[in-house]
């Protein structure tokens, strides 16, 4: 595999900041009272994996498990999840998208397309579905593997950070 570094001042994260805080105005203007990032992306995990325990949403996402059960929580509020003990092992939750959380996920996705538009119209259509591949693949890389059935988490003492040099959280053996 290709070593992946920047070349001479060609550091990607702060222009993904910057776009994401001048997306993240124009979406919080334009759509008012839709789902945060956050909630964008836990729905989709579930659309695009069926049911998962709770902690494998949380090992997808990166999430401490205090923050997956707050998430959980606004996302179960809103009706747009459904919780359930796992019949096999009742300690266990397993978490489902919602019909109402399929639709506000598409709705939402509706709305963040303009927003996308003008935040993104420097691009050729080709050059934002190459962009999109790109950013895809780099999620892919730090999630842990996906199955329906749910997700794989790192060995324990694996680094989840970006890149080795950012290594100061560990993941704990549960």
């Amino acid at each position: 595999m290709a070593e992946a570094t920047a070349a001479g001042g060609q550091q990607i994260l702060p222009l993904i900041e910057h776009l994401a805080r001048v997306g993240r105005r124009t979406a919080d203007a334009c759509m008012s009272g839709c789902l945060r990032s956050r909630h964008l992306i836990a729905l989709k995990l579930l659309g695009e994996h069926g049911p998962m325990s709770q902690h494998a949403v949380g090992a997808a996402l990166s999430l401490d498990p205090s923050n997956v059960v707050g998430l959980l929580n606004e996302l179960e509020e809103r009706g747009l999840i459904t919780r359930r003990r796992d019949p096999a092992d009742r300690r266990r939750h397993i978490v489902e998208l919602s019909a109402a959380g399929s639709g506000e996920l598409d709705q939402t996705y509706d709305k963040l397309g303009p927003v996308e538009d003008d935040l993104f119209k420097a691009l050729t259509a080709a050059e934002r579905a190459a962009l999109h591949d790109l950013l895809t693949r780099a999620v892919s890389g730090l999630a842990p593997a996906c199955e329906p059935g749910g997700c794989t988490a790192p060995p324990a003492g694996e680094c989840t950070a970006p890149t080795a040099g950012d290594c100061t959280e560990i993941r704990d053996e549960r």
